[in-house]
């Protein structure tokens, strides 16, 4: 089977099946061999890898993965795909398609049944309209997780790398470095995709920790704050946290954990670090 990567080949597959995109999918197939290698090399991937591909679309990563890793199952939700895939996969005897929506698939159980519960890692372009959904449910599902190599969105990855005070700083920056320490390995532009997004994308790599850094006594808790400070971000954490409906804290509290602590009882949630959401959740948890 002739490389996806090369965009005739890709072109020439899509015309075979008579392919139609669908845009609820948010379907955009990789027509760059220099990017495709560059996720395989920050991936690092070996034969001792297991790899779970999300939207494997026609194949085009697919067949980087199946030459570099050891087992790959790569879970499409479009079934028009599938008999694509069959011909474009056909070739390598360590790759399963499964033709599910990955929000359904329950990845843990996938996980103990393909890989002895070892850790795996993740290689995706990822469909921009669930990144974060799936990013965050592979995070608090506690998959065990060794690497996530994923193209998304540049502004979503812009989010995820986000530092307090910065415009791009929110929920999102906060919960996926409370899992993992991300760093963007490339931006790509839309002309390496078919057909092209209207927007920019960005290889981001998330490296879980092994060991948390973080002791954290109720991880709901300090979720719900952070959710509650950018809910209405404009707002001090106080009146953000009180007005918040999924907690039942009153001014006086809130204020006595700011005081403890040392912070200004003005600060809003944008200015706090993940440091100091923990140091608050913590002595809320052990406080009322």
């Amino acid at each position: 089977m002739d490389k996806l990567g090369i965009p005739k080949n890709t072109i020439d597959i899509l015309n075979k099946y008579g392919f139609v995109f669908q845009k609820k999918y948010g379907q955009n197939f990789l027509i760059d061999t220099h990017v495709l290698e560059k996720i395989i090399n920050a991936a690092e991937i070996s034969k001792e890898d297991f790899v779970l591909e999300i939207g494997p679309g026609i194949g085009t990563l697919t067949q980087y993965l199946c030459e570099s890793a050891g087992r790959v199952v790569a879970v499409e939700i479009d079934k028009n795909l599938i008999p694509i895939l069959n011909e474009t996969l056909a070739p390598y005897d360590n790759v399963t398609i499964i033709n599910e929506d990955i929000l359904k698939v329950d990845i843990a159980s996938l996980v103990r049944d393909f890989n002895d519960n070892k850790p795996i890692k993740v290689v995706a372009n990822l469909p921009y309209y669930i990144t974060t959904p799936i990013i965050m449910n592979l995070f608090e599902n506690h998959i065990p997780l060794s690497g996530v190599t994923v193209m998304i969105q540049k502004e979503v990855a812009d989010r995820i790398k986000a530092v307090p005070g910065s415009k791009d700083y929110g929920a999102l920056s906060l919960a996926v470095q409370y899992y993992a320490k991300p760093y963007i390995v490339a931006n790509v532009p839309p002309n390496c995709f078919l057909p092209r997004p209207k927007v920019g994308s960005a290889v981001i790599n998330l490296i879980p920790y092994d060991n948390s850094p973080y002791q954290v006594k109720d991880e709901s808790l300090l979720f719900a704050l952070i959710r509650a400070s950018f809910n209405q971000r404009r707002k001090t954490f106080i009146n953000s946290v009180t007005n918040y409906e999924g907690l039942t804290f009153d001014k006086n509290t809130i204020t006595e954990a700011l005081d403890a602590l040392g912070l200004p009882r003005d600060i809003r949630g944008e200015a706090l670090t993940l440091e100091q959401f923990i140091a608050i959740s913590n002595y809320l948890s052990a406080n009322s």
